[in-house]
């Protein structure tokens, strides 16, 4: 009898010190760090201008603060862009002459972290955190970083962004008082094309000696995120995975429906895209909306610019990105996050610990606010404290707004974004230009027909048609069915 209690007493000790050893390297090990000998981590990211000085301004908080006291030093450099930092990291990791050393932490999107971690050269940040700290995270931007057979978490997010609607609200108005419309139309994205084609009638009365020269009402920033979250919003995933393969889920009567909205409108006229993003196109008069990304729109112009001598100030509205009619509450999140590469285990701690520290609630929506993103907890997405936050700030009325419409989002959808696969960014490429290019081609036919006498209703009759649909529907899936052929 006293064996049996002394084996069972046995096992609990060990069991109990099993518990607390697993306990201790989630925690991490603090016993690494020396303030007297600190250990320098690098940081490589892509943020320019504000971003960059909100960035750096935060490093060099962490190195007089929690990194003084913990002996922890931060180095940041700054790349031209995502295309330069990517170059860069996989110059470092395959030793190329030139190249610098691999960074403790670089700024990545999935595909990227995707490639340097079949690579053997990301760490799972998982080990290195609590079932409790990780759950603070949003649940979204958390599965975005989640690849590999276990489920490991390889990207920390850090600030993300999801889609508004932005509206030029001086110029509305004046369109809603002739017409009567209101602004319960831009709820929905078949609303947004019926709102388009009276804007631009209206606009096309206003000179009745020249006809067919309506304006354009919408554009959109990103076609690759209609696709993914149109479809997620119809009931449809675009990709998923099945046994290690990824399968394509191309629905055709979705397709048609995503079709209607952006490319029959757009060759009537009705949307448009000519500068390098649709806040160009704002500023210029050529639309008064668009959808884009609440990074994106902190560029919202303060005044529209008709040519050398004519320019008038406007007013910005925000709404939440239209979703379409009867669909499912799903909203795209994007943006960058961190990856941790494996290193020296004290230097993959004070990684964490710098992160960990980057995203604390007061801390990274102090950041998210001056770098135009939005903060990645639960908890410094309360729209409440974000309120107070911003006011305490000075930042200005916009500013405001646009926060307050991305947390709304943020709160009250299902955030999504594809999961990454071999060819997930030729995939979105694709995405991107098979529709918006046909359609801005396409236009370019119908101004050319209009231009010899023929109505709008028959120029654009060919192009309107099923036929035309099918022929760019399985363009589209041929090319699609690329990417994953080969998984």
């Amino acid at each position: 009898m006293n064996r049996r209690i002394t084996l069972l007493t046995i096992s609990i000790m060990i069991l109990i010190f099993l518990v607390l050893l697993s306990g201790c390297d989630k925690q991490g090990k603090s016993e690494l760090l020396d303030a007297e000998n600190p250990v320098t981590i690098t940081v490589w990211h892509y943020y320019n201008g504000e971003q960059q000085k909100a960035f750096d301004e935060m490093v060099s908080e962490f190195n007089e603060t929690d990194g003084l006291e913990k002996g922890i030093v931060v180095g940041s450099h700054a790349y031209g862009g995502v295309d330069d930092l990517q170059d860069a990291v996989l110059n470092a990791v395959h030793k190329n002459v030139g190249a610098a050393d691999v960074p403790n932490i670089f700024s990545a999107y999935a595909d990227t972290a995707y490639a340097i971690d079949k690579l053997g050269y990301v760490v799972d940040i998982s080990k290195y955190m609590t079932q409790d700290e990780l759950s603070n995270y949003i649940d979204g931007y958390m599965e975005e970083g989640k690849f590999g057979k276990d489920g490991e978490i390889k990207i920390f997010p850090v600030a993300k962004a999801t889609e508004v609607f932005a509206l030029n609200k001086t110029d509305w108005d004046k369109f809603s008082a002739a017409t009567g419309e209101t602004d319960r139309a831009l709820g929905t994205i078949e609303g947004i094309t019926e709102v388009a084609e009276k804007y631009y009638k209206w606009t096309d009365s206003l000179t009745p000696n020249t006809k067919n020269d309506g304006k354009a009402f919408f554009g959109r920033d990103a076609l690759a995120n209609y696709f993914i979250i149109g479809y997620r919003q119809l009931g449809q995933e675009l990709f998923t995975s099945k046994d290690g393969k990824t399968i394509l889920n191309l629905d055709e009567r979705i397709a048609k429906k995503l079709w209607d909205n952006y490319y029959i409108p757009y060759i009537k006229g009705y949307f448009t895209s000519n500068g390098r993003y649709r806040s160009d196109d704002v500023k210029t008069g050529e639309i008064i909306a668009y959808v884009g990304s609440t990074a994106s729109v902190t560029y919202f112009p303060r005044e529209v610019i008709v040519n050398d001598e004519v320019s008038y100030p406007i007013e910005v509205a925000f709404y939440p990105s239209p979703k379409f009619a009867g669909g499912e509450d799903y909203a795209v999140q994007q943006g960058a996050g961190m990856v941790i590469t494996n290193g020296k285990e004290k230097e993959t701690y004070a990684s964490i610990e710098f992160l960990k520290w980057f995203t604390q609630k007061e801390r990274n929506l102090h950041f998210a606010i001056n770098a135009g993103y939005l903060p990645v907890t639960y908890e410094a997405n309360d729209e409440a404290f974000a309120e107070q936050a911003i006011k305490g700030s000075g930042e200005s009325e916009k500013l405001r707004k646009l926060t307050e419409v991305g947390m709304k989002t943020v709160n009250s959808n299902k955030l999504y974004t594809i999961k990454v696969f071999e060819k997930a960014n030729d995939a979105r490429k694709i995405l991107e230009y098979s529709m918006s290019d046909k359609a801005k081609a396409d236009r370019a036919k119908v101004l050319e027909k209009i231009n010899n006498g023929i109505s709008l209703d028959t120029a654009v009759k060919e192009y309107s048609d099923d036929r035309n649909f099918e022929n760019w529907y399985f363009e589209l899936k041929s090319e699609l069915e690329e990417c994953v052929d080969n998984e």
